[in-house]
């Protein structure tokens, strides 16, 4: 047992079966129905391999898409062949998520056998309007339809996605209610080398904030700033822009067109509070890059164009922010600097991961797209450690107990480790 969690360790999987949540959820190619990239389903094939040597019954549940926009779902018929290729071992897939289909094909599983089934977010009580909305306690988790049709087959509950360790859904809080449970083998390193680390990091310490999830950076920044765990908070993205915007700085139309319409305008009163208290510690973009007639043009703040929209921070941005890192010794980074995914607005955002990659400073990069920059920059394998959470990651580090977390221990201490 581990921060009163159990592991894989203290139980006997052989001809059991498992019901294992991982969090495999990455860009999809429709056309091509394949994905985009494989970095979060690699990091939790060592605990699907243990389990299904170990002669387990093994049952993944995952989901696919955004929570918030139905239109982005997709099933995960990829993933079950990209972990067939990973595992060199056939993973089962049916469209199914706990319907008489797929609690046939469950109760036929045998020893060192994989099934993965479909997209839990096509079940109403795993999307994320319902989660806030409802507000379920753990224990009317156990009673939702997920859970009431898939635990009675099961003996034993693992969860290995730490990054979706943030959400209160059946699938992550629920079946510890009424199964023993213990978390897998990615989910235990990445809690377990956050909390060391965190504990006690060596200074400076300096976090980089950017992209695109506004509540999770402000969140982040007021902990952080509030408890002095930051020296300094280096700022970029869509985040930065609304700093900028608070601070009475032009970003151009289109920046504040975009934070407006996406509801994002309330953040700039509390980036104002922010700056109020901690300008000395809260590091700002002094220029910004942006697309004209197909070419990427920068311009320092105060001197911004109206009719721009900002989707870079600027060079001397991104050359002052790879000084800071490269003088620290602890680096948190969440988030992309910009539009990194185009060649016009991705200098920012590739300067910054490549003085990750040379800093002697422990640096530890979590989140979807900071994963996918490393990768794309090809420095994954330069950096300390990257964390598969986002959101949980950030929640983490404010202090937060995840909800994960609670229903794990929750189940520790009413199972303990009993014979399956």
């Amino acid at each position: 047992m581990r921060f009163g969690i159990q592991t894989m360790d203290e139980f006997d999987v052989r001809g059991r079966t498992v019901l294992c949540r991982v969090d495999i959820n990455q860009p999809v190619d429709r056309e091509r129905d394949a994905l985009k990239s494989t970095a979060r389903i690699r990091a939790c094939v060592p605990t699907i391999r243990e389990l299904s040597d170990r002669g387990a019954e093994v049952v993944l549940l995952a989901h696919q898409g955004s929570d918030i926009e139905y239109q982005n779902y997709y099933c995960t018929r990829p993933h079950a062949r990209v972990l067939t290729q990973l595992l060199g071992r056939e993973v089962q897939w049916i469209d199914d998520v706990c319907g008489p289909a797929a609690r046939e094909k469950i109760r036929a599983l045998k020893e060192g056998e994989i099934l993965l089934l479909d997209n839990v977010r096509y079940v109403a009580e795993e999307q994320t309007l319902f989660e806030k909305n409802l507000r379920l306690t753990h224990e009317q988790q156990a009673k939702t339809l997920l859970v009431e049709k898939l635990a009675p087959l099961a003996d034993l509950y693992i969860c290995d996605a730490f990054a979706a360790a943030h959400r209160d859904q059946p699938s992550l809080c629920g079946f510890e209610q009424v199964l023993p449970s213990a978390m897998g083998r990615l989910f235990e390193r990445e809690y377990c080398v956050i909390s060391e680390l965190m504990a006690a990091p060596e200074r400076p310490c300096v976090f980089v904030l950017g992209g695109a999830k506004v509540s999770d950076a402000f969140l982040m920044m007021d902990t952080v700033l509030r408890n002095g765990a930051a020296d300094q908070v280096l700022t970029g993205g869509l985040v930065g822009n609304i700093l900028l915007a608070a601070k009475g700085e032009t970003i151009g139309r289109g920046s504040v067109d975009f934070i407006t319409k996406s509801g994002y305008g309330s953040y700039i009163e509390k980036a104002k509070e922010l700056l109020a208290k901690y300008a000395d510690r809260l590091v700002l973009p002094v220029d910004l890059g942006y697309i004209e007639d197909g070419q990427r043009r920068e311009c320092a703040v105060g001197a911004v164009p109206e009719e721009i929209t900002a989707l870079d921070v600027g060079e001397e941005t991104a050359e002052r922010y790879s000084d800071s890192i490269a003088k620290a010794k602890t680096v948190f980074v969440n988030g992309p600097m910009g539009v990194f995914e185009q060649a016009e607005s991705e200098l920012g955002t590739r300067t910054v991961f490549e003085a990750l990659a040379k800093t002697s400073a422990y640096t530890v990069v979590g989140g979807g797209d900071s994963v996918t920059a490393a990768a794309k920059y090809a420095v994954t394998d330069q950096l300390g450690y990257v964390c598969t959470g986002g959101g949980a990651l950030i929640r983490f580090l404010t202090g937060e107990e995840l909800p994960v977390v609670k229903a794990l221990r929750h189940a520790a201490e009413k199972f303990g480790s009993r014979e399956l």
